[in-house]
């Protein structure tokens, strides 16, 4: 159950301190959202994963900076008890620092969200750097970034060369240094996932990248099940949504089929 008050950026980063394990999942929705910080999750990311999984979109490049904030709303509008961070969507921060200013500050103005997150490494050390120091949390994401698929040629495993794991250290870094509140750590060798949460003081959340970061994060359709042709190894599936919302279609088109329903009971 979730705890009394909002959690904060600074309670995310004590965290850490404290030994703390940190939960995130993704949330699209005003009631997904209110059941997920109900049941005690520290933060909601609108994820611009929501052009894949809530769009049935092919990747996440697509998604729009309106689209996202529109989720976004709904989410930080649902949540009480947790951090609500709006994943900023490609060509929306890269171009340009004043560009990456005006659109992370509608999340916050717009959407009510307490902080944004986007991708990259060092070469994102500065857009990072002149946003929290205006006052917009960052939290960071390196590893395997989805907005860069087509330069990975594919959901591939980061960290696994010298050359790979020097850039993933050193970006980790400079995004610390930079501001970042937290940092993603998406789909990297579990060793070199552990060698960058021992050596910052900002937590680190993990998508299949061990159990030694400081938190984990999750699509929340992938554990519920709801796309039944998708598989990932670091995903366990805590329900079959899919096999569930077909169950009840198949259900209700035979009570109407049969006549059975509307019962006189089931009336105005």
């Amino acid at each position: 159950m979730a705890g009394s008050g909002r959690i904060t950026i600074l309670d995310i980063k004590k965290k850490k301190l404290d030994g703390e394990k940190q939960v995130w999942i993704t949330a699209y929705d005003f009631f997904t959202a209110r059941h997920l910080d109900r049941a005690g999750v520290d933060g909601l990311l609108v994820g611009d994963s929501l052009n894949m999984v809530f769009y049935g979109k092919p990747n996440t490049l697509s998604l729009t900076l309106n689209q996202s904030l529109y989720h976004t709303e709904a989410v930080a509008r649902a949540a009480e008890h947790a951090i609500v961070i709006g994943d900023m969507p490609f060509l929306t921060y890269q171009q340009s620092i004043a560009e990456a200013i005006a659109n992370a500050g509608r999340y916050l103005k717009e959407a009510g969200a307490q902080g944004v997150k986007l991708e990259g490494g060092i070469e994102m050390a500065d857009t990072v750097s002149r946003l929290t120091e205006i006052g917009i949390p960052v939290m960071g994401h390196v590893g395997l970034t989805p907005q860069s698929i087509h330069r990975f040629g594919g959901y591939r495993v980061q960290g696994k060369d010298d050359s790979s794991k020097s850039y993933l250290m050193e970006s980790a870094e400079a995004l610390q240094a930079a501001g970042c509140f937290a940092i993603v750590l998406e789909a990297m060798k579990p060793s070199v996932a552990a060698e960058i949460t021992e050596k910052l003081t900002i937590p680190t959340i993990g998508i299949g990248a061990g159990a030694s970061v400081d938190g984990q994060i999750i699509v929340i359709n992938d554990i519920m099940g709801l796309d039944d042709s998708f598989e990932a190894k670091y995903v366990r599936k805590y329900f079959n949504l899919a096999d569930k919302i077909r169950e009840v279609g198949e259900r209700f088109v035979a009570d109407v089929k049969t006549g059975d329903y509307p019962s006189k009971k089931e009336t105005y």
